[in-house]
């Protein structure tokens, strides 16, 4: 998307790439864009956007991702400086809304246990059937030209448990910064 994410009147070009990265670049006096914010998402960016959502006068990034997941960075300050001795006062509104969530929040607690309890129940009767559920897998095996390797990227709904990789030849596993699996090899018996 282009946005003036950064308020001087010129647009900005913001970024959402398969590695969760966002960026933000300005055209400057250079020809060729300058990055002068990034920002890591855990999981690969299927859309993004710039716009004032939140709050009037402070614009924002939205990204949507793979999992379906709406991720926001705001314009507006996190810490608000206060005087000495100044107190945080809410709004009745605020209040009303803070409490509603609790509620809502309690309510969704509590019916998550519901629920739990209803499935250990079926899964120990003489009748229950246990099935895997099916999960799409977002999937890429893409050549880096720079340095002659390929990287494999799997995203699934779920936690990845364990990532197979099985080959007819030798292969050379590289680390990424984003990486936190375990690797283990072992050798494959021929026959």
């Amino acid at each position: 998307d282009s946005f003036d994410i950064l308020g001087d009147g010129v647009k900005e070009l913001l970024v959402g790439r398969d590695d969760g990265m966002i960026e933000i670049y300005t055209f400057e006096s250079a020809d060729d864009p300058v990055l002068r914010h990034d920002y890591a998402l855990s999981e690969s960016i299927a859309s993004i956007q710039g716009g004032c959502v939140g709050k009037e006068g402070y614009d924002e990034i939205l990204a949507a991702t793979y999992s379906g997941w709406l991720t926001g960075l705001t314009t507006e300050p996190v810490h608000r400086e206060g005087g000495s001795g100044e107190e945080l006062k809410l709004s009745q509104e605020m209040q009303n809304k803070i409490s509603s969530l609790r509620n809502e929040l309690e309510h969704l607690q509590m019916k998550v246990l519901q629920e739990r309890e209803k499935y250990q129940q079926s899964s120990q009767s003489s009748t229950a059937v246990s099935s895997v559920p099916a999960f799409s897998v977002n999937d890429k095996f893409t050549l880096n030209k720079d340095d002659a390797s390929y990287s494999l990227i799997l995203e699934v709904q779920t936690a990845i448990d364990n990532v197979l990789v099985q080959s007819d030849v030798p292969i050379d596993l590289l680390d990424v910064d984003k990486n936190s699996a375990v690797v283990s090899f072992s050798s494959c018996d021929s026959e």
